[in-house]
Parts: C-alpha cells; sequence; structure tokens
C-alpha cells in the first residue's frame, strides 16, 4: 500500500511547475482511499532540480556523478471517519541533492525533452 501511495504521489508532481534549481520540500495533496472512501492528504514531496553537467568529453572513467532531488521520508497514517483502517502516506522530512541510486532509481539518460531553466 505504502508503494501505491508513493507512486501516486510522484505522478501528481508537475513537470512544467517552473524552474526551480535546488532541492526542498513542497506541499501537494494526494488523494487516499480507504473502505471505498476517497479524502484529500496534504503532505510534502522532495521537488527541485539539481545541478548537473556533462562532460565535453567522457572516457570509460569519466561518467559524471549524477545527482538526484531526494530526501529523509517518513510515513504518517490518516484514519478517514467511518473506516477502522488507516492509510500510510510518505512525507519528506528534508530534502537535498544525493547521488543517483541505480538499486530504486533509474539514473540513465531522459530520452524527452527536459524544459531548461535559464542560468543567472
Amino acid at each position: 500500500m505504502q508503494l501505491v501511495v508513493m507512486a501516486a504521489l510522484l505522478a501528481l508532481v508537475e513537470a512544467g511547475r517552473g524552474c526551480s534549481f535546488g532541492c526542498h520540500p513542497t506541499n501537494i495533496s494526494i488523494p487516499v482511499e480507504s473502505c471505498g472512501i476517497a479524502e484529500l492528504v496534504h503532505t510534502t514531496i522532495c521537488a527541485g532540480q539539481c545541478y548537473h553537467e556533462d562532460p565535453v568529453y567522457i572516457g570509460h572513467d569519466d561518467w559524471a556523478e549524477q545527482k538526484i532531488c531526494n530526501g529523509d521520508w517518513s510515513y504518517e497514517v490518516k484514519h478517514i471517519k467511518g473506516c477502522p483502517v488507516g492509510v500510510t502516506y510518505p512525507v519528506a522530512r528534508n530534502c537535498e541533492c544525493t547521488a543517483c541510486n541505480t538499486g530504486n532509481t533509474f539514473c540513465g539518460r531522459f530520452p524527452g525533452d527536459v524544459p531548461s531553466c535559464p542560468r543567472f
């Protein structure tokens, strides 16, 4: 159940929400359901872009370490009125740019268009 809520949470993040360098907690609302009753839960996720530059020359050992926006997560339980079964949902406690973990994240190049942010 936690994985389903986490997947729904990440799917709700709007990619085109604007440019935001730096990794930070962002408030969002996600729908949760228990006993056939749906409610919105207000929580936080990690959002923002981590600065990355591709090297001019990439040799066999020169792959630049990719950073992703991630953080410390905890889980809270929401009890919906009239339902004895609580719903567990994720809450981001703090966020930072960390090395991409290939064990649980796709760390390859994104084949689509990624909106760019102006550099100041």
